[in-house]
C-alpha cells in the first residue's frame, strides 16, 4: 500500500489523444506535497505518513505547530492529511512527493468537498418527481409529499429524505485514470470530474478496486530536500531518476 497525495484542483479542460478524441480531464496541482510526520506501530499504534501542502502564513500557525514543522523542517503547511501504509511504504520526513508519483494509465480513488448548494427543495435534492401537475394539486407542485403516517407510524423517521442543506460533503470518486503527469509544473491530468470547488483541497490515491501498475515506483516517487536551509535540491545521482531529477524510493 502506498500513500496518496493531496492536490488543489485548478479546474477542468481537455486534452487530444492520438486518435484525435478530446478527453475531459481535471487538473490537480502538487503545490509543495511534503511529509510532515511519520506513524509508526511501535509509537503510535499504527503506519501512516502525513502530509502537507500549500504554505501556511506564520501568523496563522500556533506556537506548537510551529515547532512541529520546526521538527520536520519544512514551512508552515496549511493543509495537513494521514495515509494509511504498510511499513515498507513509510516516506522519509521532509521528502516532496512529485507528480509522477502517479504512472499515465493507472487509477486512482479521488476525495473531495462537494460544492454547497445552500438550501435545496427534494427534487434537487434527492431527485424527486415532485406532484402531479394539475388535477387538484396547487402551488405545492415541487414538494416531497407526506413525511410520515396518521396514528401509525405516528411520527416521521429519522434519515427520511426532505428539503434541506445540500452539499458540503466528503465525496469520494473511484477509479478516475490518469490521463498525464507534468513533474516540473507540478500536475496530475485525471479523466473525468472531481468532486469540490476550484482551488479546494483533494486526496488521490491508488485504486482500492483496480491493479497497480507494475512500473509504479515503490514506495514512490518524491525528491529530497535540503536539510540546512530547507530549499528544494535534487537527490543524489545514483538515486536519481533519469526524466525528471526525483528520486524512487524503495525497490520497485
Amino acid at each position: 500500500m502506498r500513500s496518496g497525495v493531496i492536490a488543489q484542483k485548478l479546474g477542468m479542460t481537455r486534452i487530444f489523444n492520438d486518435a484525435g478524441e478530446h478527453v475531459p480531464v481535471t487538473v490537480l496541482r502538487l503545490d509543495g506535497c511534503q511529509v510532515v510526520a511519520q506513524r509508526t506501530k511501535e509509537k503510535n499504534g499504527y503506519t501512516a505518513v502525513q502530509l502537507g501542502i500549500g504554505r501556511a502564513k506564520v501568523k496563522n500557525v500556533s506556537k506548537a505547530e510551529r515547532a512541529r514543522f520546526g521538527v520536520a523542517k519544512v514551512e508552515p503547511k496549511m493543509k495537513l492529511a494521514e495515509f494509511r501504509v504498510e511499513e515498507a511504504g513509510l516516506l522519509p520526513v521532509g521528502a516532496e512527493i512529485t507528480a509522477d508519483h502517479f504512472v499515465v494509465g493507472q487509477f486512482v480513488d479521488v476525495t473531495g468537498t462537494s460544492t454547497g448548494k445552500g438550501f435545496a427543495g427534494a427534487m434537487k435534492r434527492w431527485n424527486f418527481g415532485g406532484l402531479r401537475a394539475s388535477h387538484g394539486v396547487s402551488i405545492s407542485h415541487r414538494s416531497h409529499g407526506s413525511t410520515g403516517g396518521r396514528q401509525d407510524p405516528g411520527k416521521t423517521f429519522k434519515n427520511k429524505k426532505m428539503a434541506g442543506h445540500m452539499g458540503v460533503e466528503r465525496v469520494t470518486t473511484l477509479n478516475l485514470r490518469v490521463v498525464q503527469t507534468d513533474v516540473d509544473r507540478g500536475l496530475i491530468l485525471v479523466e473525468g470530474a472531481v468532486p469540490g470547488t476550484r482551488g479546494g483541497f483533494i486526496y488521490v490515491r491508488d485504486a482500492v478496486k483496480k491493479v497497480l501498475p507494475k512500473d509504479a515506483p515503490r514506495p514512490g516517487r518524491f525528491r529530497l530536500a535540503n536539510e540546512a536551509d530547507g530549499a528544494s535540491r535534487e537527490a543524489p545521482a545514483a538515486e536519481t531518476a533519469p526524466e525528471s531529477g526525483a528520486t524512487e524510493g524503495g525497490a520497485p
